[in-house]
């Protein structure tokens, strides 16, 4: 596994507050949500990932997980995780919008404070779930050193706010229409070929973001100064792998300093 840690923070954002699965089944059930905190500490979100990992290898046959782990390679062969915005990059300002109707513009919440951008792939994704849940749960901890959890994603508003009820989460995502911001940061692939089927048809990827184009953004994490500057990323093209929250808040203590 090839995982980009650098110094730096996407659009489910944590400033409004207002309330609100692998990829071939939901991470809503109660055992999932073991190994979270009810104590402030930093949940480890690596573990929680693997365990979920490990548990998809009882339910999908071997030629299934062959089939996306070679997904994942041709991902990673395209060199998207050098080729997208890297630490000391100037981030892409973009005004959205949350299922709420509030409009966010990205440059207005940096120049406050640093940011941490994140991208989720879409509810139906149950590593995105555990990672949203980790997230919150470290909200405190990044909001005490003044910085804001944002958190963006391709799906529909509409899917976007079911996520978030699903997943008890107290943050409203903003929706990337179409990726575009993701893809002006380097973010968006394609799909491979051989996996197209099983997002397309039992996933339903068309519904979740309103649209028929086979590709999502890698599910990029990044920490962003109040001069715009980029001092953190993690991209991984492998969807099981995803920036731990410590990190995080390490990286925003960093930007929060400069």
């Amino acid at each position: 596994m090839s995982t980009r840690t650098i110094p730096l923070t996407i659009t489910m954002i944590a400033f409004a507050l207002s309330a609100v699965s692998g990829c071939t089944g939901s991470a809503n059930s109660q055992d999932e949500r073991t190994d979270t905190t009810q104590s402030g500490e930093i949940p480890m979100l690596s573990k929680q990932l693997e365990e979920k990992a490990a548990a998809s290898v009882t339910r999908i046959p071997e030629d299934v997980r062959q089939t996306y782990a070679q997904a994942i390679e041709t991902v990673r062969a395209t060199g998207i995780e050098k080729s997208a915005r890297q630490v000391g990059d100037t981030a892409i300002d973009a005004q959205l919008f949350g299922w709420d109707g509030k409009g966010v513009k990205l440059s207005d919440l940096w120049q406050e404070g640093p940011i941490v951008l994140m991208w989720y792939r879409g509810g139906w994704c149950p590593y995105c779930n555990i990672q949203l849940r980790a997230m919150q749960q470290s909200m405190d901890k990044i909001e005490n050193v003044g910085a804001k959890l944002v958190i963006l994603t391709p799906e529909l508003p509409e899917k976007a706010k079911e996520t978030a009820e699903a997943n008890e989460l107290n943050i409203v995502a903003l929706h990337d229409k179409g990726s575009a911001v993701a893809r002006k940061y380097g973010l968006v692939f394609e799909l491979p070929e051989a996996i197209v089927p099983a997002y397309r048809d039992k996933l339903k990827l068309p519904e979740y973001n309103g649209n028929d184009a086979m590709e999502l953004p890698l599910a990029a994490t990044y920490v962003i100064d109040k001069s715009g500057k980029i001092t953190y990323a993690f991209l991984d093209a492998d969807y099981k792998k995803r920036a731990e929250p410590a990190d995080v808040i390490e990286a925003v203590k960093t930007a929060a300093q400069q």
